[in-house]
C-alpha cells in the first residue's frame, strides 16, 4: 500500500489535483498521502516533484491572512478552498519541512502565521470569530499543530519570540490538562483519551503529551507529575509487551469538498487512500507511535547504589523568586547545577534551566523543588524526568525526590 501512495504521488494526475486546489477533495488528494506519510516517519520518501509542487501552489494559493473580520475576505473568494485554517498550515508546514522543503524560504509567512495569531491564552483557534471575542478562548487541536511546527521544524536556535510562543502554548496545555475543560476539569472530547492513528490534523492525549516532554527536554519546562500518570494510565489501556494497539479505526469526516464535472466544486461523500485504512485498522500495532511513547515515556530504575540525603531543609522556589548565585558545579557529570540562596537564607543547587540569570543574582523561571529521596539497594523508582545527572524519583512509597543517576540502573 504504500507502493501505491509513491506511485500515485509520483503521477501526472497527483500534480493535477494539487494544481485544481492542493487539499481537497478529502481524504483522496495528494495533501493526506503526503500527510500519512509524513505521520509514518517516511517523509524524506515522498517524490520531489510532488513536494516542489506543493510549495509552488500554497505559494499564491491561499489567502496570505487568516481572516478576522468579514471585510478581510475578498469578494467571490471561495470560503472553503481560498482560506487556509491554522491547523491544516501547521500541519503541511511539518510534511513540507520533514520532506526536505525549505519552507521559511519558500513560504515565509507560515511559521509568521504562528506567532501572528497567538491568542491571550497561549493557543490559536481555527474559529476566525473568536478572535473578536473580549475573552477569546484557543483550540487545543488548532495550537498543537503550531506548536509541532516551531518546535520541530527548523534548521535554527529557537529565537526569543519563538520561546515565548512555545512556552505560552505549553502553558496553555498544561493548563488544560491536555484534555480537560479548565472551568470544571470535565473531558473536553471522550475521543481524545484514545491513541489515534493517523491523526492529521486531528488530537489526542498523547500528540499533546509528547510535545509537552520534548519542550520540557529541551528548556526545562515543567509538567506536573500527577499529569505524567494520567498519561500513563491512558497509555496502558492500548498498550501490549509489542507496543501500542489501536482500539478502533477512525474515519473523522464522511464529507468532502469534491471538484464536479463542469470544473466547480461541491460537497460530497469523502473517500479514502487504502493506506490509510491499513495502518489505522483495528487492534492494528501502531509502530510510529509506540516509538513517540518510548521516547517520552517516565522510565523505571533500580537502585544499585543505597543514597541518603544530603540538603535537609532543601531550597523550594516559586516562579519570579529572587536567589543569590554562590558558585556552579564543577563536577562533570552534574555541570548545569547552580548554588543558590534564596530571600530567606535556604541554600541549594538548582537546574540552570530553571533560571533568568543575571550576574549573581538570577530569578526563578518556574516552580522548583530541591527535595532529595532517600534511597536504598534493589529500590524500584519511577522517573520523571533527569536534570543534569539527577533524575526526579517516587520510590513505591509515594515519596519524591532528586536521586544521582549514577546510583541508579534506568530500564531503557
Amino acid at each position: 500500500m504504500i507502493e501505491k501512495s509513491h506511485l500515485y504521488l509520483s503521477s501526472e494526475e497527483a500534480l493535477q489535483s494539487i494544481q485544481r486546489d492542493p487539499y481537497w477533495p478529502k481524504w483522496d488528494s495528494p495533501w493526506w498521502h503526503m500527510s500519512l506519510l509524513n505521520e509514518m516517519g517516511l517523509a524524506k520518501e515522498i517524490p520531489r516533484a510532488i513536494v516542489l509542487g506543493m510549495v509552488q501552489v500554497l505559494k499564491s494559493h491561499y489567502l496570505p491572512v487568516f481572516p478576522i473580520k468579514e471585510e478581510d475576505v475578498p469578494q467571490g473568494t471561495d470560503p472553503y478552498r481560498k482560506i487556509a485554517c491554522l491547523c491544516a498550515v501547521g500541519n503541511m508546514y511539518q510534511v513540507l519541512f520533514n520532506a526536505g522543503a525549505d519552507v521559511d524560504q519558500e513560504l515565509p509567512w507560515m511559521r509568521e502565521w504562528f506567532f501572528r495569531y497567538q491568542l491571550p491564552d497561549g493557543g490559536l483557534n481555527c474559529d476566525e470569530k473568536v478572535y473578536t471575542n473580549p475573552a477569546p478562548k484557543s483550540s487545543i487541536v488548532t495550537t498543537l499543530a503550531c506548536l509541532e511546527a516551531v518546535l520541530f521544524c527548523r534548521k535554527h536556535e529557537l529565537t526569543l519570540t519563538e520561546v515565548e510562543f512555545l512556552n505560552k502554548g505549553a502553558s496553555y496545555l498544561v493548563k488544560q490538562k491536555l484534555f480537560r475543560k479548565v472551568s470544571t476539569g470535565e473531558v473536553i472530547d471522550e475521543d481524545w483519551l484514545e491513541v489515534r492513528f493517523p491523526r492529521f490534523y486531528e488530537y489526542d492525549f498523547l500528540r499533546g503529551y509528547y510535545f509537552l516532554e520534548k519542550w520540557r527536554q529541551h528548556s526545562g519546562f515543567s509538567i506536573p507529575d500527577d499529569l505524567v500518570d494520567e498519561v500513563e494510565e491512558l497509555v496502558s489501556r492500548q498498550m501490549t509487551p509489542q507496543g501500542i494497539h489501536l482500539k478502533r479505526y477512525n474515519l473523522f469526516d464522511k464529507r468532502s469538498y469534491n471538484p464536479t464535472a463542469d470544473g466547480q466544486w461541491a460537497w460530497g461523500e469523502a473517500s479514502e487512500i487504502p493506506l490509510m485504512k491499513v495502518v489505522s485498522a483495528e487492534g492494528k500495532l501502531c509502530q510510529p507511535l509506540s516509538s513517540k511513547w518510548n521516547e517520552v515515556k517516565p522510565k523505571t530504575a533500580i537502585v544499585e547504589k543505597p543514597y541518603e540525603i544530603i540538603y535537609t531543609n532543601p531550597i523550594k522556589l516559586k516562579t519570579g523568586d529572587s536567589v543569590k548565585i554562590e558558585k556552579r558545579e564543577t563536577n562533570p557529570d552534574w555541570l548545569g547545577w547552580v548554588y543558590c540562596i534564596d530571600t530567606r537564607g535556604i541554600a541549594g543547587w538548582v537546574s540552570e534551566k530553571y533560571l533568568d540569570e543575571s550576574g549573581t543574582s538570577a530569578k526563578a523561571t518556574k516552580d522548583y523543588d530541591a527535595t532529595e529521596l532517600a534511597v536504598s539497594t534493589n529500590e524500584k523508582l519511577k522517573i520523571y524526568y533527569e536534570e543534569f545527572g539527577w533524575c526526579w524519583c517516587r520510590n513505591q512509597q509515594g515519596s519524591k525526590g532528586w536521586v544521582p543517576k549514577k546510583n541508579l540502573k534506568v530500564d531503557l
